[in-house]
């Protein structure tokens, strides 16, 4: 294990020999250009037998040995950098100090090299990946032996590990077309032998470890960054001196690749095999019967068969007109309009008399049904009856007519988009508060901030996902999947008290300004920052975890509850897995860093988040906010992905995400959770009424946010910059409202600072669910 000392001969005697600090090691290299040294050539000193334990490497870790004080040999080499403080602001991570290291001397290397080959040839058990730097085996304590230390020279002596450049150069190339996820990476140098856990993230450990390696072995570029150079060598040293271990990476690299360049999970809601026995008798059981959800007048059926001559197949108990399907290309899968049989919801399916072409040779047919998409308004027949919202649109247009901003809104019903309508502007106001001499007018496709909205159409739908498959228990404590949550009772909290809002935190932690009421204890503007301090820092405001208390903190610790789980950020694993799949392009996390640009999206605050200069503190942002999470602990201290806030979305991709749901989990030929998961999360076990898991629900105390005709069923959430949601399947209903009620001027009344948006009657959540819902139960009476 190699060593710089940082200070000169004189001072590194007396820290290894004479003070009797607890610092020790096996062998000390002068330097001749030093003026403590009292010779004039320089020799390896031996302070330590090799068989004994010298006092070198401290809290430590390599390739499965920890306190490797007993299992090493620490040569330490004089050698002194001159390093900085880094000056960085309060509330960032900060970075190592900048240090200017010297170049070794030659004739020190010399005689390194020769005392390692000694060493090495006396202990033929050390492998070249096992000769080492203090700063791999310690990678957040220490920096040495530096950029500066020669091992490439080292490795062509024949000590140690070093890469060949066109297996780097190959990687390189692979890895310009798709980048290893931060999870591989992170497990390829655990492999090497580095002390780093598999979290899928860039923390701080992660930063620690990507910069000892680079100053190993790509010492000209230690950035303590994750980029296609580190990532193709550390993939190639394994190439060279791990092979095993590689292939399995490997095989996991290209499968996250293929998941990643085209994920699209074919899984209909109705997968069934239908047999019948080898004298042509069909089996009398209950397979051969099934149900399944569908849109009035609306579905395919998709048959595939081995040896059948012909069957009968009935939807709601009418045949289907089979045709020639058993007799033509009968195992190429063929698809069949069942559209003039399906009604709303429930319509069953049997199958009967399937007799076999082939006797005494099984006979089957396999179906699949898919899940139902909706119909839009283009969609449509034109001579069905419409639903009469003119009282809605007078109600909004009243308001835009005064000065409300703007709004979109989708109402699904019975899998039909039976309203979808934009209003008013997406960018009304400059950040001075006056009225723009060219509005920019809302739009069907405008994209919104969705604030808490983020908490159950990103967070909750990924914890569902987890949970349905397996990977997350809701009663399991949070420290079982998060091993720092410890301490000050968080042994005791579960995952349901975070969805729940039961684990006591306070309603939020200003992370982002230093004058919170915590002070600057927990000032963070740096996402590994905050995520330590909501991991192991942020105290609970009561211990009774039977108290409900609407916190963001609980989604925040959610959201790196999914990234460690899945090895992925929050926002790469539910646009991957969740948004994607579904077709779903306009819901994102930090949308103008992946193409979008701001006039797509409807604007919130005026003056950014000063409120008019009321409101000060380090990297505020002024201007109108259009295309950037308004919510400041998202945008400051987590950098616009976070558990609670930073999702952004159209009322069209949300109704296609509501309808998910009234589907019990499937859209189309995707399915990504059960309706019994569902079933959890909206029908509190552990909490009252008004708060499922993630989702709020319908109920006398939620009036304001579903109106007075949602049915008790129903749930949903409400977002701050003005959006709202409602999903009721007891009426096979939705409810998308976005408006953008925040983007409108401040003004003072009694005391308190208030958007003028905010007292138009269209940004009460109740009054526009109130005028839907009489809109459809009345259309619904007629008929």
């Amino acid at each position: 294990m190699m060593h710089f000392t940082a200070v000169n001969y004189e001072r590194s005697i007396d820290f290894l020999v004479n003070e009797g600090g607890g610092v020790s090691s096996h062998y000390l290299i002068p330097m001749l250009n030093d003026e403590s040294y009292p010779k004039s050539h320089i020799e390896v000193l031996q302070l330590v037998d090799e068989k004994e334990r010298a006092w070198h490497a401290g809290q430590s870790y390599w390739q499965g040995r920890s306190s490797l004080n007993d299992s090493s040999i620490g040569i330490e080499i004089v050698n002194i950098p001159e390093c900085i403080e880094s000056d960085v602001p309060a509330g960032f991570i900060k970075p190592k100090d900048m240090c200017i290291f010297p170049e070794f001397e030659h004739k020190q290397i010399e005689l390194l090299i020769a005392l390692s080959k000694d060493i090495l040839a006396r202990n033929p058990d050390i492998t070249p990946t096992a000769v080492v730097g203090h700063s791999d085996i310690a990678p957040s304590r220490k920096n040495d032996p530096g950029p500066r230390f020669p091992w490439q020279k080292l490795y062509q002596a024949g000590i140690g590990a070093w890469y060949d450049n066109d297996t780097v150069a190959e990687y390189w190339q692979l890895f310009n077309h798709q980048s290893p996820s931060t999870g591989l990476l992170q497990e390829a140098l655990n492999i090497y032998g580095y002390a780093i856990d598999k979290t899928g993230v860039l923390d701080r450990q992660t930063l620690d470890v990507l910069g000892a390696f680079q100053m190993h072995f790509i010492p000209w570029q230690v950035t303590y960054q994750a980029d296609t150079k580190t990532a193709a060598t550390i993939f190639a040293l394994l190439e060279k001196y791990f092979e095993p271990q590689l292939s399995a990476l490997m095989t996991q690299y290209q499968s996250e690749s293929a998941i990643i360049d085209n994920f699209t999970p074919l899984t209909s809601q109705l997968n069934m095999l239908f047999l019948a026995s080898a004298q042509g008798t069909q089996h009398l059981y209950n397979g051969n019967r099934a149900s399944f959800l569908a849109i009035a007048n609306k579905g395919t059926l998709t048959i595939e068969s081995t040896n059948v001559i012909s069957a009968d197949i009935f939807i709601n108990n009418q045949k289907l007109n089979l045709g020639n399907v058993f007799t033509q290309n009968p195992a190429k899968p063929q698809s069949l309009s069942i559209a003039k049989r399906t009604q709303n919801r429930i319509n069953s399916l049997r199958v009967e008399n399937i007799r076999a072409s082939i006797n005494n040779t099984p006979a089957e047919i396999a179906i699949s049904i898919p899940y139902p998409t909706i119909n839009t308004l283009a969609m449509l027949n034109s001579m069905r009856p419409k639903v009469d919202f003119s009282k809605l649109d007078q109600f909004i247009q009243n308001d835009i007519s005064k000065g409300f901003p703007g709004a979109s809104i989708v109402v699904v019903h019975k899998g039909n988009i039976i309203k979808q309508q934009a209003y008013g502007y997406a960018l009304k106001y400059d950040e001075q508060q006056r009225a723009v001499n060219a509005p920019a007018p809302m739009t069907t496709s405008t994209m919104f901030d969705l604030a808490s909205n983020t908490k159950v159409f990103a967070t909750t739908l990924a914890v569902m996902k987890l949970v349905d498959e397996g990977k997350l228990s809701l009663t399991t404590p949070i420290a079982h999947y998060l091993a720092e949550y410890q301490g000050g009772g968080r042994d005791t909290r579960t995952i349901a008290d975070l969805l729940s809002h039961t684990s006591g935190y306070n309603s939020e932690v200003q992370f982002f300004k230093n004058n919170s009421p915590f002070g600057d204890l927990f000032f963070s503007q740096d996402k590994v920052l905050t995520s330590e301090f909501l991991l192991n820092q942020v105290p609970f405001s009561n211990a009774r975890r039977s108290t409900q208390n609407y916190s963001d903190t609980n989604f925040m610790i959610l959201g790196l509850l999914v990234e460690r789980i899945t090895h992925m950020p929050l926002d790469q694993y539910v646009e991957t897995y969740i948004y994607a799949p579904l077709g779903l392009s306009n819901t994102l996390f930090v949308p103008l860093s992946k193409g979008k640009q701001a006039y797509q999206f409807a604007a919130t605050e005026l003056q950014g988040n000063t409120r008019g200069g009321r409101v000060t503190f380090d990297n505020i942002r002024s201007g109108v906010i259009q295309g950037q999470v308004h919510d400041e602990k998202a945008h400051y201290s987590m950098q616009g992905v976070a558990g609670h806030a930073g999702l952004f979305s159209t009322a069209q991709d949300l109704a296609v995400l509501a309808q998910l749901l009234l589907n019990g989990g499937g859209y189309g030929n995707v399915h990504l959770f059960s309706q019994y998961t569902i079933n959890r999360f909206v029908h509190p076990e552990f909490v009252r009424d008004s708060m499922g898991l993630g989702w709020r629900l319908s109920s006398p105390e939620t009036r304001w946010h579903f109106g007075s005709y949602a049915s008790s069923s129903a749930y949903g959430h409400t977002g701050w910059t003005g959006t709202a949601t409602v999903i009721d399947p007891e009426l096979d209903l939705a409810i998308i409202y976005l408006s953008n009620k925040k983007h409108s001027p401040l003004s003072e009344q009694g005391g308190r600072l208030q958007f003028s948006g905010d007292q138009y009657p269209s940004a009460r959540y109740g009054n526009i669910m109130n005028l839907v819902y009489e809109a459809v139960l009345a259309q619904t009476a007629v008929k």
